[in-house]
């Protein structure tokens, strides 16, 4: 639904020599009630390539090869910003991605990065995991901490100041 956005995001981020990191495998399932956020009865969980989801499959975590590829690129950053889990971490038949993030970037903190996790769904996996103490700051605002980050003024800050 969103390949003109990601097109776009690819361009740009070559256009200013960013590299993307994107998850390579993704665990699946063939029955996943999200209203529950559990699997069904009878249900089939399998890992395909992201790029070769088959029909009838859902895409609800990021699969090993990706974990340990994203946790590589926490490793060793001074500034970690991160907004938004990895999968259906309320499940914990998907939680495995975004604990390996979580734990990358509280490693990553203890060895001196900041690091800053916004959105309510990051701060449940970061509470879940148990790893609120682990990281520099958490925010449940995460389109205003976003939208801050880039620069644009908040109402709330706009009314404040008068």
């Amino acid at each position: 639904d969103k390949l003109d956005v990601a097109l776009g995001v690819e361009e740009m981020a070559k256009k200013n020599g960013v590299e993307l990191v994107l998850a390579e495998d993704s665990v699946c399932c063939t029955g996943y009630d999200f209203g529950t956020f559990s699997v069904k009865p009878g249900a089939e969980v399998k890992t395909f390539p992201s790029n070769a989801i088959e029909d009838g499959w859902d895409g609800l975590d990021v699969g090993p090869k990706s974990q340990a590829k994203f946790a590589k690129a926490i490793e060793g950053a001074k500034t970690i910003l991160w907004n938004g889990p990895a999968g259906c971490f309320e499940c914990d038949d998907f939680c495995a991605g975004s604990r390996a993030v979580g734990e990358a970037v509280a490693k990553a903190t203890a060895e001196g990065a900041f690091s800053l996790i916004g959105g309510g769904d990051s701060v449940a996996c970061v509470h879940k995991f148990g790893l609120e103490d682990k990281v520099s700051y958490i925010s449940t605002g995460g389109g205003a901490l976003l939208e801050a980050i880039e620069g644009k003024v908040l109402p709330g800050v706009a009314a404040i100041k008068g």
